[in-house]
């Protein structure tokens, strides 16, 4: 009996053992499914990109078609221009958040930078960020000035103008820009820092460089856990980003953040997804100085499959769709001031071209049917107030984050594209963009505020460039999903031949 009581009590115990380490085993397992489970070899991330976009009134198809027929090749196109290919960055700024000297030692994460000299118009007041035809101006030339000294009627001591200002009032009126600034933008801006140079983007573009591990861990999870809205505690450290089940205890405002900045993310992933090494040799076997380059499925895979992010990679790839919104919907509010652009460099015939350009696609914009509406969030009162401001310096210290990167090639196209995406939000939600004699259907702004709310050239820059990489992206979503398709026919033909038997 004693016997028969033992061998109970040591299968309840087994029973028990077995359960627990099952408990313990679903637990890791959960959080670490990320990493641990084998993509599949179908189209499961695109099975989920169709329809809706939700926050929004449009849908996923109507944005394809939209973007790879009428804007990729415009905007394309545009880029290319000697006014938006040339970019002016500081990529020596210390990270501001943490120590940290993990440099990315491949030769692909280095930029080539350009002296001043070699910048189109340069010389004739790019830098200034105006072009005014100065003719007009030779009165005003020192030259064509009299001295006041030898006027009888002017007394000096009479006409004294006192220009001194002391240094604490001076740290006192540098504190008053900064606090003016912040109230409208929501990055930070560091193109008249004397360490910023001009970067040629079409030298440099953005791909896959071999920068990975913690330190760009570290980047992304700051960004999310740290600067996005969340509705409750994450518990699992290796998954940082919110939930799309969760999102729905979230407010718009806060909603529209978090989809933002994972649209951006998704972008960037994307690029460098379609433009990964491949090989640093030629077929010949010879080193090539840039290496072979070009789309890596399984790379993608890793990155945007169910399977590998708890269901959560097809709806990253409509926050792709989302942001793309938001940002065309900004293009079109600002529509008019920036078809008052100059659009200077110097060369007066390529300067015409690049203004019909911007009108051009414009104009396609504007013909769009189903916009971003803005017009729904920040209404509330104090308290709507108060979360625009929590909204405006979450984005900045992102922009702030993205000194942190280190690699110099991914910190130039992580700045530029979080730069675009904070002009893109400035023009949206400051109120100095905002008029009621806007445009009733597309609420453009009106070309009278171009004379004191100008952006200026690197926010234009970057807003048109980011928005390029966000065409581009969906462009490249297309590839993808070719790519996958063949890519499964042929693991699935050998199969079909064998259940015919034709093999």
């Amino acid at each position: 009996m004693a016997t028969a009581d033992t061998e109970m009590a040591h299968r309840n115990y087994c029973v028990v053992f077995i359960i627990f380490a099952l408990a313990i085993v679903q637990a890791v397992g959960y959080d670490t499914e990320l990493y641990e489970t084998k993509p599949c070899d179908s189209n499961a991330c695109f099975d989920k990109l169709h329809g809706s976009l939700g926050d929004c009134s449009c849908n996923v198809d109507t944005i394809d078609y939209f973007n790879n027929v009428k804007i990729y090749p415009r905007i394309q196109s545009l880029v290319r221009k000697d006014y938006f290919r040339f970019y002016k960055v500081n990529l020596k700024k210390e990270c501001p958040f943490w120590a940290d000297d993990s440099r990315c030692a491949m030769r692909y994460c280095h930029i080539k930078t350009c002296s001043k000299e070699s910048v189109p118009g340069y010389e004739n007041g790019y830098e200034n960020e105006e072009h005014i035809d100065e003719s007009p101006a030779t009165k005003y030339s020192k030259e064509s000035q009299s001295n006041c000294d030898s006027d009888t009627d002017h007394d000096p001591d009479l006409g004294y103008l006192n220009m001194t200002i002391s240094a604490a009032s001076q740290h006192e009126i540098a504190k008053w820009k900064a606090h003016d600034d912040a109230l409208e933008n929501f990055c930070e801006c560091d193109d008249k820092d004397v360490d910023a140079e001009y970067v040629d983007l079409l030298l440099n573009p953005e791909r896959f460089t071999g920068y990975k591990g913690p330190s760009a861990n570290r980047i992304w999870r700051s960004i999310y856990q740290e600067n996005c809205f969340r509705p409750k505690a994450n518990p699992y450290v290796s998954f940082p980003f919110v939930l799309t089940s969760d999102l729905s205890n979230m407010c718009l405002e806060k909603r529209v953040f978090y989809r933002a900045v994972s649209g951006m993310h998704t972008s960037i992933n994307i690029h460098l997804c379609s433009k990964y090494l491949l090989s640093e040799k030629t077929a010949a076997f010879a080193t090539s100085p840039e290496g072979e380059w070009g789309p890596n499925i399984e790379e993608f895979q890793n990155r945007f499959d169910p399977s590998q992010t708890f269901g959560e990679g097809p709806n990253w790839l409509k926050n792709l769709y989302f942001v793309y919104l938001l940002e065309m919907r900004a293009l079109a509010k600002a529509g008019p001031y920036l078809e008052k652009e100059e659009y200077y460099t110097g060369n007066a015939v390529e300067d015409e071209e690049t203004r019909d350009a911007i009108s051009n696609m414009l104009g396609v914009i504007y013909s769009f049917p189903d916009h971003f509406n803005e017009s729904s969030m920040f209404n509330g009162g104090s308290q709507a107030a108060d979360l625009k401001v929590e909204f405006r310096e979450h984005f900045r210290n992102i922009s702030r984050i993205m000194d942190c990167v280190g690699c110099d090639k991914c910190k130039l196209w992580g700045k530029l594209q979080t730069q675009g995406l904070g002009t893109a939000l400035k023009i949206l939600f400051s109120n100095k963009w905002n008029s009621p004699e806007s445009d009733l259907h597309l609420t453009k702004l009106p070309v009278r505020h171009k004379s004191h709310e100008r952006l200026q050239r690197t926010e234009i820059v970057a807003l048109f460039n980011a928005f390029a990489r966000l065409s581009d992206s969906i462009r490249q979503l297309e590839y993808f999903r070719i790519m996958l398709r063949s890519h499964q026919d042929k693991r699935v033909q050998p199969f079909l031949q064998c259940a015919h038997g034709t093999i």
